[in-house]
């Protein structure tokens, strides 16, 4: 972390709001939650570790009044509790970032264990369905609500190899999308940012070649993160962002 976050002169769009952010602990999540911190948001920290969860929040130098770190899964107690803990530390909840995921595949659906579809379902399917389940109300009660979930175009696009994380991928879109519909009128929001492989290592930039060209930076994610959470985005709902440089091929 670099503590951008204190920075008086940058972005202030998100000031006195509330982002929960899951998957907090890793690459990307430590990077979102730099950004909205920066953009004045208070912090519900998510994860599994508090160890590293405590990390996190102490390389954003936020105050005790700024950020609440939540230890757990995300099944139905989990997320529940990430929307009381937010409303009993500060009242609201107004941004969730959903980071949490993995990938499965490589093998042909004949020969793909039947457990491996149910870890993808998991993973991305029933984290974001009960994440969004949690939180909604919150959302739209905010009046300015935001949920954003980062996918893959495997989901729309799906190549042979990849099938159970494809599914889940899909599903995961369906989900936004479907909690886009029945927020509308609100003002809250939902939309996906797609994303083919997180470039943590920042190869794109420095040692780029045909493999790595459409990598995506966990800046560039946490970029986009930000201007969906903030005032200008009130139409943008429902939307796939590709931020992958291109189409997939089949």
């Amino acid at each position: 972390m670099t503590g951008a976050a204190t920075d008086p002169g940058g972005d202030r769009s998100l000031d006195g709001r509330v982002a929960v952010v899951t998957g907090a602990t890793g690459t990307l999540g430590g990077v979102v939650a730099e950004r909205l911190a920066a953009a004045g948001a208070r912090l519900v920290l998510a994860g599994r570790d508090r160890a590293r969860l405590e990390a996190v929040a102490a390389g954003l130098e936020l105050g005790d009044d700024r950020r609440i770190a939540v230890v757990g899964d995300l099944d139905a107690a989990g997320t529940a509790e990430i929307a009381r803990a937010s409303e009993a530390a500060f009242g609201r909840l107004d941004i969730v970032v959903h980071l949490v995921g993995g990938y499965a595949g490589g093998s042909p659906i004949a020969e793909t264990e039947p457990s491996e579809l149910e870890t993808m379902l998991g993973q991305h399917v029933w984290t974001t369905f009960l994440l969004a389940r949690a939180t909604a109300p919150a959302l739209q009660r905010s009046g300015r609500g935001r949920f954003t979930a980062v996918t893959s175009p495997f989901g729309a696009n799906p190549p042979g190899g990849n099938a159970a994380y494809a599914a889940a991928k899909a599903a995961q879109e369906s989900l936004v999308r479907s909690l886009a519909q029945e927020s509308r009128g609100s003002g809250a929001t939902a939309n996906v940012i797609r994303v083919r492989t997180i470039d943590n290592a920042r190869e794109r930039l420095t040692a780029p070649s045909a493999k790595n060209a459409r990598w995506t930076t966990p800046e560039e994610i946490a970029s986009t993160i930000v201007w969906l959470s903030g005032p200008d985005t009130d139409q943008v709902t429902g939307t796939v962002i590709p931020l992958f440089g291109g189409p997939v091929p089949g």
